[in-house]
């Protein structure tokens, strides 16, 4: 009788699991600009950028990285072209020798 109830109830959390998984906005269905305008309303975002692939984005202004990450350029494929944006990642200093 118990494995009856599990049955339906880990399905459930495995199909909610993966509804929020296609939850997060998809780069590739959105213009430049919405993306843009949603990294700095949110201040930080998880983004779907290709089939497999997703990752967080931030303002370029803001502490929404940890130390030692700063925001650092990175693009992402919009619908109209490559988009510019910020993503957390630790600094490479290259000091002459």
């Amino acid at each position: 009788m118990l494995i009856r109830r599990l049955v339906p109830l880990t399905a459930a959390l495995i199909l909610a699991a993966t509804s929020l998984a296609d939850a997060r906005p998809d780069t590739r269905a959105m213009n430049c600009e919405q993306i843009q305008k949603m990294v700095q309303s949110r201040r930080a975002v998880v983004l779907t950028t290709g089939p497999n692939t997703y990752d967080r984005y931030v303002r370029q202004f803001g502490n929404e990285c940890d130390w030692p990450e700063v925001p650092m350029s990175a693009y992402v494929q919009a619908r109209d072209g490559r988009c510019p944006l910020y993503r957390c990642d630790e600094p490479v200093f290259d000091f002459p020798d």
